[in-house]
């Protein structure tokens, strides 16, 4: 499985905001963002005039970043995005939500997507009763992602049990039996990434 294996704090000085990619360790003084707010590399305090180009550049590798997604694979969700019926931009956001690992995030299981991920991966999960390890895996309203029974007496699961997050609208859980479920498709309201979607749609549709 392909996946960035660099050093996340540089990916948040390089699109000039923080992307918590590095869960609670974003909220402390140890954040690099924080100490070091512009980008990384010899030039990166030289600030230049950024075309227009440049800012929908900015905004696909902002949402790629967010996400946890490479390019090809990037490329594919705006493809089938703009297949579908209704605003191509946030059919793309809902495809990425629905991903697995976010949708595991969301539920509070993961300080960040990344962390999310690899529980995914590990084997920690079932949807509908079946264990998926398969961090791009594309959730469908009604599923019901649950904690595999072994995983739910270890301590950082008992963690996340005792510290719940607050939900999106379109997640619900049951906290005591390890359980969430997806009542329904993300809408954009619900979606607080900072994310705008119509500079990456200009971007593709150049």
């Amino acid at each position: 499985m392909a996946r960035y294996t660099g050093a996340s704090c540089k990916l948040c000085r390089r699109e000039g905001m923080k992307l918590f990619l590095k869960g609670d360790r974003c909220y402390t003084d140890k954040c690099a963002f924080a100490r070091r707010s512009y980008a990384p590399g010899q030039h990166g305090q030289n600030r230049k005039k950024v075309s227009n180009y440049g800012m929908q550049l900015r905004e696909k590798q902002k949402a790629r970043r967010i996400y946890g997604v490479l390019e090809k694979q990037f490329r594919c969700y705006y493809e089938k995005a703009d297949k579908q019926r209704g605003i191509t931009g946030e059919n793309l956001l809902r495809l990425l939500e629905m991903r697995l690992d976010n949708v595991v995030y969301r539920l509070g299981y993961g300080a960040s997507r990344s962390e999310a991920r690899q529980l995914v991966t590990h084997g920690h999960f079932l949807v509908n009763g079946k264990k998926v390890d398969i961090a791009s895996y594309n959730v469908n309203v009604n599923d019901v992602i649950s904690v595999c029974e072994k995983s739910r007496a270890t301590e950082k699961f008992k963690v996340f049990a005792e510290n719940p997050k607050t939900l999106p609208k379109w997640l619900e859980a049951n906290v005591e039996n390890f359980e969430g479920k997806v009542v329904a498709q993300p809408a954009r309201e619900d979606i607080d990434s900072p994310i705008n979607e119509t500079l990456i749609v200009e971007l593709y549709s150049r």
